[in-house]
């Protein structure tokens, strides 16, 4: 087949995908915002692990005992503050 041939063969297609390139256009749009909107609901949805959950608690709510003591100290010696919250959880409307 010569080349003239095909190209005469092709030229009705090329007209039709040139009508159609809009349309087509916007379908993959359409179809690649479809795709990311699918695709971040199944990420919203997914659970982590027991294990994964388990081990950044305990990395997180690690608390060292000088800190422990220290903020027991500092409660115990804010008898003032402890006095002044406690009217105030009593009646917080009053001045």
């Amino acid at each position: 087949m010569s080349s003239d041939k095909l190209k005469a063969q092709l030229r009705p297609l090329l007209k039709q995908f040139m009508g159609l390139r809009i349309p087509l256009f916007l379908l993959l749009v359409i179809g690649v915002y479809g795709f990311i909107a699918w695709r971040i609901s199944v990420l919203q949805q997914a659970q982590p692990s027991l294990d994964t959950v388990s081990s950044k608690l305990q990395a997180s709510t690690h608390i060292d005992q000088a800190t422990i003591t220290k903020i027991k100290q500092l409660q115990d010696n804010s008898v003032n503050v402890k006095a002044l919250f406690n009217n105030a959880r009593n009646n917080p409307f009053q001045e």
